[in-house]
């Protein structure tokens, strides 16, 4: 079997005390969340791109906070910058112009961010790269983002290693899977919003994936799931039962093709992300072991 890890996006949850956490006290975050787990997703650094063009990078003294906080073992799952996987500007009203983003796919800007996560070296699992939905405004082809995907890749480093997000379905294909495979790049499923069931991919796609997969468990309804909650993230509020099963099952298929996985799971998939990592946990162990 293949290497697995599973843990969840972000840590900083005071709901999560009597879960992972002590009820009560003072501690450090990171440090007790790995005690749980070998993994965990940054997302943080995300969202950097604002207003005119200001393209915010990670501040040194917390990548060097975040690599001291864990094991040599553990290993970071990082979202890179927004400033360099959006077209454009988010806008906060259909109807505003488009703004282009002069730093989308841009290698030095990535190279610069790489640079700032120097502290974490040998910490890193996967550097991802996720891009919204496309539309035709944005984005005029397929064929057009693999180009100049392309051209990106093929200047950067693959140290840490890099994972694709897509969020357009129909560009999950043959063409895009190859597509990674020439770059020696990394497929993130994304199990939520839009996308199709990671494991119908998974299994479509199955001799096309590289060595190494990502699986991210996001859900389909942020707000509903806030407002169920009460922003609480200490007990299920939709349990997926029947997706568990696929995913548990869809982990030990790519674990007996020796591919390694990276499990990430958010407080809306289910209501509470460690919960449901333990539950996913438990449902791989059993049958895994059922099928020796």
């Amino acid at each position: 079997m293949s290497c697995l890890r599973i843990g969840t996006c972000s840590w900083k949850y005071d709901s999560w005390r009597g879960i992972i956490y002590p009820k009560a006290g003072v501690f450090d975050y990171l440090q007790e969340y790995a005690r749980s787990f070998d993994t965990v997703e940054i997302d943080q650094w995300f969202w950097s791109l604002f207003a005119g063009n200001k393209a915010v990078l990670p501040k040194p003294a917390d990548v060097e906070r975040y690599a001291r906080a864990v094991p040599d073992g553990f290993r970071f799952t990082i979202k890179a910058p927004n400033s360099v996987t959006l077209t454009h500007h988010y806008r906060r009203e259909k109807s505003e112009p488009l703004l282009a983003n002069p730093h989308f796919l841009s290698v030095e800007l990535f190279r610069d961010f790489l640079a700032c996560l120097n502290p974490m070296q040998g910490k890193i699992g996967l550097v991802m790269l996720q891009f919204e939905y496309l539309n035709k405004q944005k984005m005029a082809s397929p064929f057009g983002f693999l180009e100049r995907l392309g051209t990106f890749l093929h200047a950067c480093r693959r140290d840490p290693p890099l994972a694709i997000e897509i969020r357009n379905p129909a560009w999950l294909d043959e063409r895009y899977f190859r597509f990674l495979r020439q770059h020696n790049v990394h497929h993130v499923f994304c199990q939520g919003y839009y996308m199709p069931a990671v494991w119908d991919s998974e299994q479509k796609f199955a001799d096309l994936l590289t060595d190494t997969t990502s699986i991210r468990l996001m859900g389909s309804d942020r707000k509903g799931m806030e407002i169920r909650s009460g922003d609480r993230w200490d007990r299920l509020v939709n349990p997926k039962d029947d997706e568990l099963a696929h995913i548990a099952a869809m982990v030990s298929r790519l674990r007996k093709r020796r591919k390694s996985v990276y499990l990430s799971i958010n407080n809306h998939y289910e209501g509470s992300a460690p919960l449901t990592a333990h539950r996913i946990a438990a449902l791989i162990t059993e049958g895994e072991t059922a099928a020796k």
